[in-house]
């Protein structure tokens, strides 16, 4: 054998059916590269379990015979087995203090952690993600948010109809749903209490691509963000109007002289303040798709809302899709992860508190820690493609050598975040974390 990989079972959710190796990829493992895989029983995954017994995987409820063991999201400190290799979305190269445990436990063990977040190519761009089903995933939930929140406002719509995305079969049927309700806004039109509802993006990356594709489905109008004001002079009631809020959008220098620089900005983000204020009082929706760090100026934020709240009405804005999904950051009043099953809450500017659902004062916020697991079957088999090539020189790696004599393509060599229970030099820095 060219070595063994073995997949596990995802446990963090009841909802999470993805997985990172498809039945079809163990196929080509198996036949082309003589790669032996192991796969952990699943009663929940998305691929039945005879699917990889016929592609040639080798079910095992322990996956000691293993050195490489690959998952989707973060595992419990207590399944993790000494001196292993492990690959998957750790969430920890920011300090995520929720996953310090976990971390602090691999080092324990002398385990290898390799971040798909951070495999990349040499200019840095990711090569491994789910983005693009966030994006997807996200979008859909946001509008079936939307259409209940507006149903108990007393404003049944077209958008009542939507489900969230992990009601339907496939994203296919999740489209279908979709452009019918489409079709119903085109030639019904919507409520003239609610026009022109204007739905935000901010990013342009993969994420920002899935909440595209879905508003595609709809009758859209693109208005660029300086003239947002300008939809309410004649607006339409038989389309939804969006707008793309880039950096340039969201910042400008603190120094009114000087000009704004994308590069500068992601070098010196305390020379930028954020100006997104212009922006919220004409949005009905504001999705969030862009990465976000403590360095950089929020998206939104508690006193944003506070004041956009003490006005004689309620303003326009019912729905905050936080596809980034950090706890208090890109938008501040994300005090909460949730799960598909339970996705949106309502987070009241003046007390600070959230309820769960989408009734009461203030903005109904969608904050899914795992929106690509909403549509398993499609997100696994992408990620299964992109992940493909770089299976084999895992398989054959010697992880009991010295990290800088390890064997892999520099694409996972960056992304080593620990290696034999000792952090990389890249990635020294997490130690203030734990």
């Amino acid at each position: 054998m060219a070595g063994t990989i073995a997949v596990r079972r995802e446990t963090k959710s009841p909802l999470e059916r993805r997985t990172p190796v498809t039945p079809d990829l163990v196929r080509r493992l198996v036949k082309s590269s003589n790669v032996e895989v192991l796969v952990q029983p699943s009663a929940r995954r998305v691929f039945p379990d005879n699917e990889y017994v016929r592609a040639g995987a080798r079910m095992a409820e322990n996956l000691a015979d293993s050195k490489v063991i690959l998952g989707v999201k973060e595992i419990p400190p207590e399944l993790f087995q000494p001196d292993t290799a492990y690959v998957f979305f750790a969430h920890v190269i920011k300090g995520q203090p929720y996953n310090m445990p976990m971390l602090a436990k691999m080092l324990e063990l002398g385990c290898t952690l390799i971040d798909y977040e951070k495999i990349c190519n040499d200019t840095g761009k990711r090569l491994i993600f789910f983005g693009r089903f966030a994006g997807l995933a996200g979008m859909i939930d946001s509008l079936w948010a939307l259409g209940q929140r507006l149903r108990r406002e007393g404003f049944p719509t077209p958008l009542a109809s939507i489900e969230p995305a992990y009601s339907y079969p496939s994203l296919h049927d999740a489209k279908v749903a979709i452009r019918k309700a489409g079709e119903r806004i085109a030639s019904e039109g919507l409520p003239e209490a609610l026009i022109p509802l204007n739905i935000g993006i901010a990013g342009y990356g993969n994420v920002a691509g899935g909440v595209h594709e879905i508003l595609a489905e709809l009758p859209t109008r693109e208005v660029e963000p300086a003239k947002l004001g300008s939809t309410f002079d004649e607006p339409s009631r038989h389309c939804f109007y969006q707008t793309t809020l880039r950096e340039e959008h969201l910042v400008e220098p603190v120094r009114k002289s000087r000009a704004f620089e994308l590069q500068d900005y992601y070098d010196r983000p305390d020379r930028y303040v954020a100006v997104s204020d212009r922006y919220l009082p004409h949005l009905t929706v504001l999705m969030n798709c862009n990465y976000w760090d403590d360095r950089y100026p929020r998206l939104v934020t508690k006193e944003q809302l506070r004041e956009l709240w003490s006005g004689d009405e309620p303003p326009r804005l019912r729905v905050i899709g936080d596809l980034g999904c950090d706890l208090g950051g890109a938008v501040e009043c994300n005090l909460k992860c949730t799960d598909p099953s339970d996705p949106v809450y309502v987070y009241d500017p003046f007390e600070e508190t959230i309820a769960s659902g989408v009734d009461g004062r203030g903005p109904v916020v969608l904050a899914v820690e795992i929106l690509p697991a909403e549509l398993p079957r499609e997100a696994s088999e992408e990620f299964s493609t992109t992940l493909a090539p770089f299976l084999p020189a895992l398989a054959a790696a010697d992880f009991d050598v010295p990290f800088d004599e390890l064997d892999l393509p520099p694409e996972l060599l960056g992304a080593v975040v620990a290696h034999r229970g000792e952090l990389t030099p890249d990635y020294a820095y997490v130690e203030d974390y734990l």
